[in-house]
């Protein structure tokens, strides 16, 4: 099987980027032709403001491009994890033309969310769901706190939904969670055209001790991720004598997370540091605390604390509900709730052997449901829904 696999890489690395890479080097390894074709947002530094425009909605250039690609390659399936905003949906009217079925993997909520997170001013936002012109979006400056720039967005949106395209010429979604397929049904897209794949880990971690004493945070310093809620619940006072709170990640906000941790007790901001770091972290910690104001897409890191077999805290809400099970693969909080949190912390504290069954219950999802055996299996699948007749190897 031959597989052109299409990616427009963010300024900032994060888990699209992550998934891509994952994904093809899955395929590559089981036999398979992957040929990448890529675009990288830096290149938007030495564009004029118009011809970007231009090319978030339409992109002449990478539609001649990948048309050219897929007459010289001939591959059975072109799956596209981003085309924002430098491929655009043209490269997907490139692929009807040849004759070539689409997948496309929803990431995150760009088809129905200017800003592509359902989240504005502090809370979850689905003002623009459902709606052809997701005028909302322009009003509010969702897209980098400009209205210019959002109503970018809006024109890219609002052309392909009065089009049709989404329904017209990509013949499959990969959605990351149950929860996200229902949130694009809801937007308009076609039901009968989502397959649910999660992402996954590989090589294999291996189970930690978790012998560790320690709460773990990972993830971008922002102030979606919950950091003032996670910091502030530990403020409260004491979740145990001898427990401590690591902080691993970058961001905006690391120098407030710097100050905070080093004036509160027993919090220790790490920095960001490489995987291998945050893994041998992660299998020592007693728990992974996720304390997310956002939906998500599909946490990278809550599939890795799975495989390490660590319980993960996360917020009742989005991808994290519906991957951490209450009272088996961890516990919820309401997001923004330092109290809720608090006391969730003070019940892993008090119910150690509770969180270490927990713990064994999370590895179990891991080996049943995100390894790279599974995921390989699943994305096949995927393929031969779109007529892909060989999608398995040998």
């Amino acid at each position: 099987m031959k597989v052109l696999v299409a990616h427009n890489h963010y300024q900032q690395p994060g888990g699209e980027d992550q998934a891509f890479a994952a994904e093809t080097g899955l395929l590559e390894k089981r036999g398979h032709t992957v040929v990448r074709l890529v675009a990288d947002n830096n290149q938007i530094c030495s564009m004029a403001k118009f011809s970007l425009a231009r090319a978030t909605v339409w992109s002449s250039a990478a539609h001649r491009e990948v048309r050219a690609v897929l007459r010289r390659e001939r591959p059975d399936v072109m799956h596209v994890h981003n085309t924002f905003p430098l491929l655009s949906p043209a490269i997907y009217f490139a692929a009807r033309d040849e004759g070539v079925p689409v997948v496309q993997t929803l990431h995150n909520y760009r088809l129905i969310c200017p800003n592509a997170l359902l989240f504005r001013d502090g809370r979850v936002c689905e003002d623009c769901v459902g709606k052809i012109a997701p005028l909302p979006g322009v009003l509010h400056a969702c897209y980098r706190g400009s209205r210019a720039t959002s109503a970018v967005v809006a024109a890219m949106l609002t052309a392909h939904n009065a089009i049709g395209t989404w329904g017209r010429v990509v013949d499959l979604f990969i959605v990351l969670t149950e929860f996200a397929r229902k949130k694009f049904v809801a937007g308009g897209l076609p039901a009968d055209r989502m397959f649910v794949k999660p992402n996954f880990v590989d090589p294999d971690p291996g189970v930690g001790p978790r012998d560790g004493e320690y709460f773990l945070f990972v993830g971008r310093l922002v102030p979606e991720k919950g950091l003032d809620t996670l910091l502030s619940a530990w403020e409260r006072g004491n979740i145990a004598s001898d427990a401590e709170l690591r902080i691993i990640g970058d961001g905006p906000l690391a120098e407030y997370v710097r100050a905070r941790a080093a004036a509160t007790a027993r919090v220790k901001y790490l920095g960001a540091q490489a995987r291998d770091r945050v893994l041998a972290e992660m299998r020592g910690a007693r728990c992974l605390v996720f304390p997310t104001m956002l939906y998500e897409g599909f946490p990278f890191v809550i599939a890795e604390a799975f495989a390490v077999g660590l319980p993960v805290i996360g917020t009742d809400r989005g991808a994290a509900a519906s991957l951490i099970a209450p009272g088996r693969t961890g516990l919820h909080f309401a997001p923004g709730d330092p109290a809720h949190l608090r006391a969730q912390l003070r019940w892993a504290v008090d119910h150690s052997d509770a969180m270490r069954e927990m713990g064994d219950r999370a590895r179990l999802v891991y080996e049943a449901e995100l390894t790279a055996d599974r995921n390989y299996a699943l994305l096949t699948r995927a393929y031969a829904k779109v007529g892909v007749q060989r999608a398995q190897h040998g």
